[in-house]
C-alpha cells in the first residue's frame, strides 16, 4: 500500500469522525432549538396576552382619566361658582362693615356723653350709699335701743304683775284672816272693830313668808319643748313647788319669759311659758328660773 493511499485513509477517516461529530452536534442543536422556539412562541404568547390585558388596562385607565376630568371640571365648576357666590357675600360684608364703621363713628360721641352721664351717677349712687350706711347704722343703734328698751319694759312689767299677784294674793290672805278673827272674836262675844287695820296688816302679813314668792324657789331648765311652748325646771314638790306657781326664766341679767306651773312631780315640775322674749330666742337648757327675779 502506498503512502498516499495511507493518507487518504486516514484523511478519510478523520472526514468520517468529523462528520459524525457535525452530525451529532447538529441532532443535539435542533433539540435545543426546537424547545427555545417552543418556549419562544410561549413567551409570545403571554407576551402578547399581557400586551392585551395591558390595553384593556390602559383602556380602563383613560376612561378613568376621562371620567375623572369630567368629575373634576364639574367640581371646578361648582367651585368657581361658590367662589362667585363668596366673592358677592364678601362685597356684602364688606358694605355693611363700612355702615357699621360709620355708626360706631356716630355712636362713639353718645358713648362718651354715656359714659360722663355714668360716672355723674356713680358719683351720686357712691353719695346715696353712704347715706344709707349711715341711716342703717343709725336704725341699728335705734333697734338696740329699742330692744333693751322692750327688754326693760318687759321686764319691769313682768315685775308689776308679779306684784299685782303679790297683792291679790295677800288681799285674799287678809279677808280670810280677817273672816277668821271675825269667826273668833264672835266666839269670845266681841266685834272686830272697823276701819283699816294697817297695824294688823302687817302682823298678820307674816304668814304670807310661806309662799312661793316668800321662799323664793330657784331651779334651773332642764327640758325645753317650743314646739308646744312647754319647759321643764328642775325642781318640784319636794322643794316646795305647787300648781299655779310662776316661775320667771332670766339668763344672765336678761329676762328671757315666765313659766306658769301646770303639773309637778316630785323632783320637777312642768309649765307652760310666757312673755317669750323672741329677741332671746326664748328658754335654754341651763337658763335659770326663780320665783323672784
Amino acid at each position: 500500500m502506498s503512502n498516499l493511499t495511507k493518507i487518504l485513509i486516514v484523511l478519510l477517516t478523520l472526514s468520517t469522525i468529523l462528520l459524525c461529530g457535525i452530525v451529532v452536534t447538529y441532532v443535539a442543536n435542533a433539540d435545543n432549538y426546537k424547545q427555545k422556539y417552543a418556549a419562544l412562541n410561549s413567551e409570545r404568547d403571554s407576551l402578547e396576552k399581557d400586551k392585551d390585558s395591558l390595553n384593556n388596562q390602559l383602556k380602563e385607565k383613560i376612561q378613568q382619566k376621562d371620567d375623572l376630568e369630567k368629575s373634576l371640571n364639574g367640581q371646578l365648576s361648582t367651585l368657581k361658582t361658590r367662589a362667585d357666590d363668596l366673592q358677592a357675600k364678601i362685597n356684602t360684608v364688606e358694605r355693611e362693615r363700612a355702615e357699621l364703621l360709620e355708626r360706631v363713628n356716630g355712636w362713639a360721641s353718645i358713648t362718651k356723653d354715656f359714659q360722663a352721664t355714668t360716672e355723674k351717677q356713680t358719683q351720686l349712687l357712691g353719695t346715696a350709699q353712704e347715706d344709707v350706711k349711715q341711716l342703717k347704722a343709725e336704725q341699728i343703734k335705734l333697734s338696740k335701743e329699742l330692744e333693751q328698751t322692750s327688754a326693760t319694759l318687759v321686764e319691769k312689767t313682768a315685775i308689776i304683775e308679779a306684784a299685782e299677784a303679790e297683792k291679790r294674793r295677800l288681799v285674799e290672805e287678809k279677808a280670810d284672816l280677817q273672816n277668821r278673827l271675825d269667826k273668833t272674836m264672835r266666839a269670845g262675844g266681841k266685834v272686830a272693830a272697823a276701819g283699816t287695820p294697817v297695824t294688823q296688816e302687817k302682823g298678820y302679813a307674816l304668814p304670807a313668808q310661806t309662799t312661793a314668792a316668800a321662799i323664793n324657789l330657784k331651779g334651773l331648765i332642764s327640758e325645753v319643748d317650743a314646739k308646744n311652748s312647754l319647759a321643764t325646771i328642775s325642781i318640784g314638790s319636794a322643794d316646795g313647788v305647787k300648781e299655779g306657781m310662776k316661775f320667771h326664766v332670766t339668763r344672765g341679767s336678761e329676762f328671757i319669759c315666765d313659766v306658769l306651773i301646770v303639773d309637778v312631780d316630785t323632783e320637777k315640775a312642768v309649765g307652760v311659758l310666757e312673755l317669750v322674749q323672741s329677741a332671746t330666742g326664748g328658754p335654754k337648757v341651763g337658763d335659770n328660773a326663780a320665783t323672784n327675779l
